[in-house]
């Protein structure tokens, strides 16, 4: 099955908004137009780079955590980028038939944990968010 993408359209009109609606709390995400140049469209196509015919992070599992990994890390929002970052993988996993089943709590305290992790534990850090993948990913019928 190959893996679909998510482009920056649907960032705006998904994940960005139903960030910006449902997840306001006392931090409101600003307008998407706001957003830093360049780094959003670099954050959504490192999951599908290769190199010499091989790619750089293997299936749904490794494109969503590298995914998660770099709009939590490279902050292409001034605000909301957990928030941002949680709505766009939950749509990506939708895209693919996939679906995190995991209580909103816990997934928020793990994207805390990524924003707060050490740039230098990257890998590490990765491999975690593909462990929590692979724990809480279920099929959509």
């Amino acid at each position: 099955m190959k893996i679909k993408t998510i482009s920056i359209l649907e960032i705006e009109y998904v994940a960005h908004r139903l960030a910006k609606e449902t997840m306001g709390w006392d931090e409101p995400i600003p307008d998407f137009n706001s957003r830093f140049p360049n780094v959003l469209e670099s954050c959504l196509a490192v999951p599908f780079q290769g190199f010499l015919g091989r790619v750089a992070y293997k299936g749904l599992i490794g494109k969503g955590a590298i995914l998660f990994y770099l709009l939590v890390k490279n902050h292409p929002f001034e605000n909301g980028n957990k928030r941002i970052a949680m709505t766009a993988l939950f749509y990506f996993l939708r895209k693919n038939k996939k679906w995190i089943k995991v209580d909103s709590q816990e997934l928020y305290n793990f994207a805390k944990w990524v924003a707060e992790s050490n740039p230098k534990l990257k890998e590490e850090t990765v491999n975690a968010i593909e462990k929590f993948l692979k724990t809480y990913m279920v099929n959509l019928s």
